[in-house]
């Protein structure tokens, strides 16, 4: 079955080609394309596309607020949505992923990147470009809040510290298996063990909160 994808960029060119990558794909599919920001919101309430690629600077209402529009924390029914721009700038990172995206990738990252961060997305993954990961998260946790982090409702267990570890470095769930030598399900069952546990909505949340914590410092 499909992948189904709305793409949003305000220039033709890039929004076309982004198009015939993912539709290049044999298990991916755009249901829906458009040029700004409030269309993309529009499309997406009414197609319900389980992956949203959204340029971050467009006009009206821009990749930021339609990302929070469709996977906010306000929002009951979050869509997953990859924001993709042109600008390595932290400020455009930590606006996307607070809105609640799951991915964030630079246009030059290529077609493999790009199929895989859509593949991320719809399974509940979250994928950020690798030139930015480490240095954004570390970042994005000592600038977020002067507040002290959350306190898990309940101890982390031993592996579920590991588990922890890798989704702050930006593994994704099958390599995250292959690390530590357990199954898929597995790992999902300790990821979604550790969403309970934070009151966190995704895994970039739970990244975050790595850092926060300093159990990540590399």
């Amino acid at each position: 079955m499909s992948i189904r994808v709305i793409v949003a960029d305000d220039q033709e060119i890039v929004r076309t080609g982004l198009a015939m990558i993912l539709n290049a794909q044999p298990d991916i599919e755009v249901i829906g394309e458009a040029a700004d920001g409030r269309r993309a919101v529009e499309l997406a309430r009414r197609l319900r596309p389980d992956v949203c690629l959204f340029d971050i600077r467009m006009p009206g209402i821009d990749g930021i607020e339609a990302t929070r529009a469709l996977a906010g924390p306000a929002v009951d029914d979050p869509l997953a949505v990859v924001a993709i721009t042109t600008f390595d700038l932290d400020e455009y990172v930590y606006a996307a992923l607070r809105a609640g995206a799951r991915g964030f990738l630079l246009k030059d990252a290529g077609t493999a990147l790009l199929s895989q961060a859509v593949h991320a997305a719809a399974d509940g993954d979250a994928l950020i470009a690798p030139s930015v990961t480490a240095r954004l998260l570390r970042t994005f946790a000592a600038a977020g809040s002067s507040a002290s982090p959350v306190q898990p409702i309940e101890a982390l267990t031993e592996r579920e510290e590991q588990i922890l570890a890798t989704v702050a470095r930006g593994r994704t769930n099958s390599e995250i298996g292959d690390e530590l030598y357990i199954s898929l399900s597995t790992v999902k069952s300790h990821i979604a063990s550790l969403m309970a546990k934070l009151g966190a909505r995704n895994r970039v949340e739970i990244a975050i909160w790595a850092y926060e914590t300093n159990r990540v410092r590399n």
